[in-house]
């Protein structure tokens, strides 16, 4: 049996750092009205480049299917989801009068994947996906605020260094590690 919607593209899954501490030590409106309004911003900041597969707690399943990824491209919009994201969670905190303890981590990923239908939902399907969720666990991060881009993605993306002025650490068994700030 042969299947035609198996494509080759990117995963992207920006998730929070200090999510389930976040979620045990605030009021239950008020967290959820958090942790709408930084995924919103997530979405926003996409622009409409990437398809959103699923939304789960506080990660976004976005997706594209494409043959030429741009490392550059890519890079540019993580950081403006990063910075966002981040001024999101300062005009939350001056609004609510509260701390809000939580950062941005993003995996970037690439491969064939397929996706099906039940119902209204679209659901993505294959080892590439399974593998971008691994990621998300991983025991390389210095800091809870980076950006991992897989060696898939790196191997299969216009990989030239790009203007932005972040830390790069090259991992063997996973990728590069970006780091949105100054590591200790």
């Amino acid at each position: 049996m042969k299947n035609t919607n198996i494509h080759e593209g990117i995963i992207l899954i920006p998730d929070f750092s200090g999510f389930t501490e976040f979620v045990f030590n605030t009021k239950l409106y008020t967290g959820e009205y958090i942790v709408r309004q930084l995924l919103s911003t997530l979405i926003d900041m996409n622009d409409q480049y990437f398809e959103i597969s699923e939304i789960e707690g506080d990660a976004i399943l976005f997706y594209r299917y494409d043959n030429h990824p741009s490392y550059e491209h890519i890079s540019k919009i993580l950081w403006n989801m990063r910075n966002a994201f981040n001024q999101k969670i300062k005009e939350l905190s001056k609004e609510l009068s509260t701390a809000i303890d939580m950062s941005l981590k993003f995996i970037v990923h690439y491969g064939k994947f397929s996706q099906y239908r039940i119902g209204s939902f679209k659901k993505l399907y294959g080892k590439t996906i399974v593998e971008a969720h691994q990621m998300l666990k991983n025991e390389f991060a210095e800091q809870p605020s980076y950006a991992l881009f897989s060696n898939s993605f790196l191997e299969n993306s216009g990989n030239s260094e790009s203007e932005i002025d972040i830390q790069k650490y090259h991992l063997p068994e996973g990728g590069m590690i970006h780091y949105f700030e100054n590591v200790n």
